[in-house]
C-alpha cells in the first residue's frame, strides 16, 4: 500500500505541474484570439494559421487539463442519488467507476487514436485551410492527454482503495486552509461586519431624520 501511495504522489505532483502549466496556454490562446481580431477589424487581414492556433491550444488546455482537474475533484458529479450515500458507498461507487470503466476507456482511446498520429506524421498531413498548420500535433495530444488521465486515474484509484482500507484519509476531504487563506478570510469577514455596522448607522440617522429626533 505504501508503494501504491508514493506512486499517487508522484503521479500527482507531475499532474500539479503540468495543470499549472496549462494556465498559459489558455493565456497564450486568449492573447492569440485577441490580436487576430483586432487585426481582421483593423486591417481586413486574416491568417488560417492563428485560428488553428486558437484551436489547438484549447484542445490543450482540454485534453492536458484533465487529470488536473480531475486531481482536484472539480469534473462534473451527478450525486443526486450517490451524495445521500454512506461515504464509503460513494468511494466504492469511484473505485468501480475509475477502475471498471474510465481507466479501460482512456487506454481504448490512446490505443486506438496512434495509428492516426503516426500516418500524419509520415505524411506530413497539413490542415486543408490555405496557411493552415500541420496537424500531427494535434493528433498527438489525444494520447497524450488520455495516458495523462488514465496515470491520475490510478493515482485517485489507490487513494480511495487505501482510505477504504483505513490506510489514507478521505480523498473528497476538502484541504486545510492555509495562514494566507486564513488571514483572507478574516479580513473579508471584518469588511462584511464593519460594512453592516455602517449600514446600520446610516438608516438609524435616516430615521432619525425623518422622526426630526422624537422616539
Amino acid at each position: 500500500m505504501n508503494a501504491l501511495l508514493a506512486f499517487s504522489r508522484g503521479v500527482d505532483w507531475v499532474t500539479e505541474r503540468i495543470g499549472r502549466g496549462v494556465y498559459w496556454l489558455l493565456l497564450a490562446a486568449v492573447l492569440i484570439s485577441t490580436v487576430n481580431a483586432l487585426v481582421r477589424y483593423t486591417f481586413d487581414i486574416g491568417s488560417n494559421a492563428f485560428l488553428e492556433a486558437q484551436w489547438y491550444l484549447f484542445a490543450a488546455v482540454f485534453t492536458l487539463g484533465a487529470g488536473y482537474v480531475f486531481l482536484h475533484d472539480q469534473h462534473v458529479r451527478i450525486d443526486v442519488l450517490a451524495g445521500k450515500l454512506p461515504r464509503k458507498v460513494q468511494v466504492w461507487i469511484d473505485v468501480i467507476g475509475i477502475g471498471v470503466f474510465l481507466i479501460p476507456l482512456c487506454i481504448f482511446i490512446v490505443w486506438t487514436s496512434l495509428p492516426s498520429v503516426g500516418r500524419a506524421i509520415e505524411t506530413g498531413e497539413v490542415s486543408a485551410n490555405p496557411g493552415g498548420l500541420i496537424r500531427w500535433p494535434l493528433y498527438a495530444l489525444v494520447p497524450i492527454g488520455f495516458t495523462l488521465l488514465a496515470l491520475q486515474s490510478a493515482s485517485e484509484l489507490f487513494k480511495r482503495i487505501a482510505f477504504l482500507a483505513g490506510a489514507g484519509p478521505d480523498p473528497h476531504a476538502k484541504p486545510e486552509e492555509t495562514a494566507d487563506e486564513v488571514f483572507l478570510h478574516e479580513m473579508q469577514r471584518e469588511q462584511e461586519e464593519r460594512e453592516a455596522r455602517e449600514a446600520a448607522a446610516a438608516l438609524a440617522a435616516k430615521v432619525g431624520d425623518t422622526t426630526g429626533g422624537r422616539p
